[in-house]
C-alpha cells in the first residue's frame, strides 16, 4: 500500500518571533487556479475605484501676492524653492515644505514678466514691463537661518534700464548669459550693462523664450505674431522658423530628448515638434477649452504639465494625445504659469486670483515615509491595473474624470462644433471633383508657412 504524506520542516513555517506574519504555502500551478483571471479582473477594478476615492491632488495653497502670478522659476540648486513673480511688481522666494515666503524682490514698478535662475541657483534674472532687467542674488542659506534673519527684501546686484518692455527671459545652461524677449532677442551677459547680441526677424513682441537643455546655444521663441522660431547664438543668426494659424503663448524643451519641444497654443492645443522637421507637428495634445498659456517638462521627460484659461491644469503624457489628469478648484480661476518641482513629485501653479497651488502629480499617491508591505500592495495594484487597462470597465474607470460645469459644457460645445466641421468636409468632398479637395492631417493644417 502506497501512503501520501504532506512533510514540511519545521524551520521554514515556525514563526522567529511571535511579532511575525504567518506564512503561507501557496501552490502556484494554473491548472488548479481556473478563477485566477477572473479575480486578478476584480482586483484590477477594486484598484482603479481605489485609485479615485484616494486621489486627493490638491496639499495646499500658498497665499501672500496681492496681485495675478505671472510667472515662476524652480531653483535648480534647492529642491523645495521656487520663485513667483506678479503683476504689480512683487518677487516671492517660496519655501515649498512649509509653503511660506522666505524672501521678497522688490523693485519693478510694473508688472514682472520673466523670471529665471542660473544653474548654480546663485542669481535671479527678473525682467518686466517697466523695461529694465534686474539681477538679484540668492539666499544659499538654511531654513533655519531664514527664520532667524529678520530682513527678509533683497536689494538687487545689477539694474539694467533698456529702449523696450520685456516679455521673457530664460537663463543659459552652465553659463553667465541670459536672453531676454520683446521687441526682439536679446543676448546678456552678467558683467555687461548692454546686449551681446542682438535678433529681430521680423516679429512684432516675443512673448516665450527657452535655452535647450541639450544645446545650450540653441534657444526657441515664439512670439505674437504667430511664429516660433530656433536661433543659434554660435551662428549669430537666426536659424529656423515657422508660422502658425494661431499664436503660441509658451514653448518648452524635452529635457530627455532635447530635439524636441511642446508649443502651447491658443487654440486650445499643444503642439509637440521635432526641431529638425518643422513641417508638421509630430503630435497634438487635446483636451483644453481655452487658450493654453503655460508648459513645462516634467525632469523625466516622459510627462509635461500646462495650464490654461480655463481654469484647469492638466498632465500630459509627452506622445499622448489626451491629458491623464486634469487639477481644478472652485476658486482657481485663470492659470497663467505652471511647474514642475525638480523631482517630478509636485506641480506648482499661479492663477489670476493672486495664489500658487502646489498639487501631487500623481493624484492618489501616498505620501511620507512607506512600509515594505505598504509598497508591494502599490505596485501589485499598478501591475494588475497596467495587465487589465485595454478591458472596457477598467478604462472607463481609470479614464473618468468630474470636470466643472463650465468646461464640461465648453467641451461638448467643441466636440460638437468639430463634428460639424467634420461633416461639412465630407460632404464638400463628396460633391466636388475627385482629387479636387486635398485633405490635409491636423498636424499639417495648423502651420502656415515654414522659412
Amino acid at each position: 500500500m502506497k501512503v501520501n504524506v504532506i512533510s514540511r520542516s519545521t524551520d521554514e513555517y515556525t514563526k522567529e518571533r511571535s511579532q511575525d506574519l504567518q506564512r503561507v504555502f501557496r501552490n502556484f500551478d494554473p491548472n488548479i487556479r481556473t478563477q485566477e483571471k477572473a479575480v486578478e479582473y476584480v482586483r484590477a477594478c477594486n484598484a482603479a475605484k481605489l485609485e479615485k476615492i484616494f486621489a486627493r491632488p490638491l496639499v495646499g495653497a500658498m497665499d501672500g501676492h496681492i496681485d495675478s502670478i505671472s510667472c515662476m522659476a524652480k531653483n535648480p540648486n534647492h529642491l523645495t524653492r521656487v520663485f513667483s513673480g506678479s503683476m504689480d511688481g512683487d518677487i516671492r522666494l517660496w519655501d515649498i515644505a512649509s509653503r511660506r515666503t522666505v524672501r521678497q524682490f522688490p523693485g519693478h514698478q510694473g508688472a514682472v514678466q520673466g523670471l529665471a535662475v542660473s544653474t548654480d541657483g546663485r542669481v535671479l534674472v527678473s525682467c518686466g514691463t517697466d523695461s529694465t532687467v534686474r539681477l538679484w542674488g540668492v539666499p544659499v542659506s538654511t531654513l533655519l537661518e531664514d527664520d532667524v534673519s529678520s530682513d527678509k527684501s533683497a536689494v538687487p546686484l545689477e539694474t539694467y534700464v533698456w529702449k523696450n518692455a520685456f516679455r521673457a527671459v530664460d537663463h543659459q545652461w552652465n553659463f553667465d548669459r541670459f536672453a531676454t524677449g520683446g521687441a526682439g532677442v536679446d543676448i546678456w551677459n552678467h558683467n555687461r550693462s548692454a546686449p551681446e547680441q542682438s535678433f529681430e526677424w521680423g516679429t512684432d513682441t516675443v512673448v516665450s523664450i527657452k535655452f535647450n537643455p541639450g544645446q545650450p546655444d540653441i534657444l526657441g521663441t515664439s512670439a505674437s505674431d504667430r511664429s516660433i522660431a530656433i536661433y543659434d547664438l554660435r551662428m549669430g543668426k537666426p536659424a529656423a522658423k515657422f508660422i502658425m494659424r494661431t499664436r503660441t503663448n509658451s514653448i518648452s524643451w524635452n529635457p530627455m530628448e532635447p530635439i524636441n519641444f511642446t508649443a502651447a497654443n491658443e487654440d486650445s492645443n499643444c503642439y509637440s515638434f521635432d526641431s529638425r522637421k518643422l513641417n508638421e507637428a509630430k503630435c497634438v495634445h487635446k483636451d483644453h477649452v481655452s487658450a493654453v498659456m503655460d508648459i513645462d517638462y516634467s525632469p523625466t521627460g516622459r510627462e509635461f504639465v500646462t495650464g490654461s484659461y480655463d481654469r484647469t491644469v492638466r498632465i500630459f503624457q509627452y506622445n499622448g494625445g489626451h491629458s491623464r489628469e486634469i487639477y481644478h478648484t472652485k476658486r482657481m480661476q485663470r492659470v497663467f504659469c505652471v511647474k514642475f518641482s525638480c523631482d517630478a513629485s509636485y506641480v506648482i501653479s499661479g492663477s489670476d486670483d493672486t495664489n500658487l497651488r502646489l498639487w501631487k502629480a500623481k493624484a492618489s499617491e501616498q505620501m511620507g515615509v512607506l512600509l515594505p508591505r505598504e509598497q508591494k500592495k502599490h505596485e501589485y495594484n499598478e501591475a494588475v491595473k497596467n495587465r487589465y487597462k485595454h478591458l472596457p470597465e477598467v478604462k472607463r474607470i481609470v479614464r473618468h474624470r468630474h470636470l466643472p460645469k463650465p468646461v464640461y459644457k465648453a467641451a461638448a460645445t467643441l466636440r460638437e462644433m468639430t463634428e460639424s466641421r467634420r461633416k461639412k468636409h465630407e460632404k464638400r468632398k463628396a460633391h466636388s471633383a475627385p482629387g479636387s479637395i486635398i485633405e490635409e492631417p491636423l498636424r499639417k493644417r495648423k502651420i502656415i508657412k515654414v522659412e
